[in-house]
């Protein structure tokens, strides 16, 4: 098949190799408005480059994945939508939960698929996870604790443009907190603070959070997530039920180091950046929507599913401003 890629920023090109490697991918056409970007994955990829979103739909592609800057998602979604192509699309679907709902409404009728990129759906611990959850096998669920540890801050220009923490980074937890459960959130509680990077302050943002998220069935999920981590990138989720305690991201490259006696775990190098950590999960991501393209399976992330996480960190970006408890309740009706 013939996939188009718009925009070409590190998560373009990295999907652009990703894409170049799968067996059901003939030819990529890409556009950027960078035109050196594109030029350089047309030389890097022997992709097809064109000047325009529209030109890029009328050039034959059976799918376009979304890369381009979070602004530009909902019309690029719905163009997209309009050509009755399908459609992957990075997170988030808007730059606003208002809009996002916008969006959501002008695709509800439409049967062209689209699919979110939330990578961890499709890493092997967490589906691993989710598959115990599901089978039973550790009883009825009490806390879970998911981490998203970041090794520095981006840079100042982007924690200006990214909403905020809990939108930009803590949002993968609430969605796969949601995926691994099949459980929703009812109410939020959340703090921070701020320990480092003086532009993230300056920003009204927080550099390191906690939450805690009562699930509709009384589960107690506790979210810890900074834009500090030295030792590297560190993503980990511990599930515990009355009959058994499971764990992702205990394994011989997680960025924490004990300090027990005798004990060399972990053994390997630390996870230093997300691309390394999840490099297998978008190549397994990115081959799911090759088949939602080809109509043999359905979207495995909605736009509903992203609208959820969404209102998780609106929820918690309104607690910590407050510093109350806050119900999904009574962000959904603002």
């Amino acid at each position: 098949m013939r996939i188009g890629i718009l925009g070409l920023g590190r998560i373009g090109a990295f999907h652009a190799e990703t894409l170049t490697g799968l067996d059901a991918v003939d030819s990529l056409v890409v556009t950027d408005p960078f035109a050196e970007a594109a030029k350089a994955a047309a030389e890097r990829f022997g992709a097809e480059v064109v000047d325009s979103p529209e030109a890029l739909l009328a050039a034959g592609v059976d799918g376009i994945v979304v890369a381009a800057a979070t602004d530009a998602h909902p019309a690029l979604i719905l163009a997209g939508v309009e050509a009755g192509v399908p459609v992957f699309c990075e997170k988030p679907v808007a730059r606003t939960m208002a809009e996002g709902v916008e969006v959501l409404k002008a695709v509800r009728d439409s049967d062209v698929p689209i699919q979110i990129g939330y990578n961890r759906r499709f890493d092997a611990g967490f589906v691993n996870a989710r598959a115990a959850v599901r089978s039973g096998e550790l009883g009825t669920l009490h806390t879970v604790r998911s981490t998203t540890l970041d090794p520095a801050p981006p840079p100042a220009a982007y924690i200006a443009a990214s909403g905020g923490i809990f939108r930009d980074c803590s949002v993968h937890d609430f969605d796969i907190i949601r995926w691994v459960t099949g459980r929703e959130v009812s109410e939020v509680y959340a703090v921070g603070g701020n320990r480092g990077a003086e532009y993230i302050e300056e920003a009204g943002d927080a550099d390191t959070t906690g939450a805690i998220l009562t699930l509709d069935d009384g589960t107690l999920a506790v979210v810890s997530n900074s834009r500090h981590n030295g030792r590297g990138y560190d993503v980990r989720m511990e599930i515990h039920g009355f009959q058994d305690s499971i764990a992702v991201g205990l394994e011989d490259k997680l960025p924490l180091r004990s300090v027990e006696p005798g004990v060399t775990f972990p053994a390997g190098t630390p996870h230093d950046f997300f691309m390394d950590r999840f490099t297998a999960a978008y190549r397994a991501e990115l081959t799911a929507f090759t088949e939602v393209v080809a109509g043999t399976r359905p979207s495995p992330c909605t736009i509903e599913d992203a609208l959820e996480a969404g209102w998780i960190a609106d929820a918690c970006t309104l607690s910590l401003q407050e510093h109350r408890p806050v119900t999904l309740a009574e962000v959904r009706q603002a």
